[in-house]
This record gives structure tokens, C-alpha cells and sequence, in this order.
């Protein structure tokens, strides 16, 4: 089954709250993945906090093009409990 993003929100320095199609949240923290020529950029807090969510490709991106797979970011990312 494939994984889409369904909502973003930036929550402080490199870290979102992301929800899954699957119906999860999850926290990820990026800090560490801001590697290599298109992620490094993000390191800018201006631009990191620019993030979006793209409907089409039902992921999170940037505006210089950056994206990650809502795979990777749902696996690297801490559970949220929701409040029932």
C-alpha cells in the first residue's frame, strides 16, 4: 500500500506534524536529513518553514523542489496520540 500526506504543519525548527492517509500523525524532526544539494538549503529556517503539501504527489515539498517519501517520513516519524 502507498503512503500519501494528507495534511502538514510546521510545529518548530525542523519539526512537523504530519498526518498519513492510513489515518496516523506522526512528529518527524528533520534536522538530520538537511543533506546534500537539495535538502541542504532547507537548513535556511525562512525556507523550512515553507514547506507544503503538494495534492498531486500527496507529499510534503519545498519551493526549491525538495520532497521527501511519505514512506520515509511516516518510518522516521514519532506516533501522535489524538485525543478521542
Amino acid at each position: 500500500m502507498f503512503l500519501h500526506v494528507t495534511r502538514v504543519q510546521h510545529l518548530r525548527g525542523y519539526q512537523l506534524r504530519i498526518d498519513f492517509d492510513d489515518g496516523t500523525t506522526r512528529d518527524v524532526d528533520l534536522s538530520r536529513e538537511l543533506t546534500g544539494e537539495v535538502f541542504e538549503p532547507l537548513a535556511d529556517p525562512e525556507l523550512f518553514r515553507r514547506v507544503a503539501l503538494n495534492p498531486e504527489t500527496g507529499t510534503i515539498e519545498w519551493p526549491n523542489g525538495a520532497d521527501f517519501a511519505p514512506e520515509f517520513l511516516h518510518g522516521i516519524g514519532t506516533p501522535v496520540q489524538q485525543a478521542a
